[in-house]
């Protein structure tokens, strides 16, 4: 008996390959961004949580720190508390949005992984 070697597969087998990798390379980019993207959700309702409870406690804290202020100086300085006061919270809202721009520009909501895998894709293929 006789062992033929196999033969060499044929144009349309080469090109269900490629179609078959492509395809698995396609899937896992897509699973890579679904996991990356749900990573960016859970920040997210981190963020937002923790971002709300912040301005509760911030606003009690504002409320009575200024009724207590301008009760126990009003008598020294009269309504320039209330100008005082007014300067001081725009300084602090200031501060407050330049942090929350800071924490955005991190770049914590972005999907890098799956950026720099499409990237290298790219690279590859061209």
């Amino acid at each position: 008996m006789e062992h033929s070697e196999p033969h060499p597969p044929g144009l349309i087998a080469s090109l269900a390959g490629v179609a078959k990798n492509g395809l698995r390379l396609v899937l896992s980019r897509v699973e890579l961004a679904a996991l990356e993207l749900s990573e960016v959700r859970n920040h997210l309702v981190q963020l937002s949580v923790l971002f709300a409870l912040s301005v509760l406690a911030a606003w009690f804290a504002i409320a009575f720190g200024t009724a207590t202020l301008i009760y126990l100086v009003w008598e020294w300085l009269g309504w320039k508390i209330l100008l005082i006061l007014a300067v001081v919270f725009v300084i602090i809202a200031v501060a407050l949005v330049m942090s929350i721009k800071k924490l955005i520009l991190q770049g914590r909501l972005a999907l890098s992984a799956t950026m720099a895998e499409l990237k290298a894709d790219r690279d590859m293929l061209l």
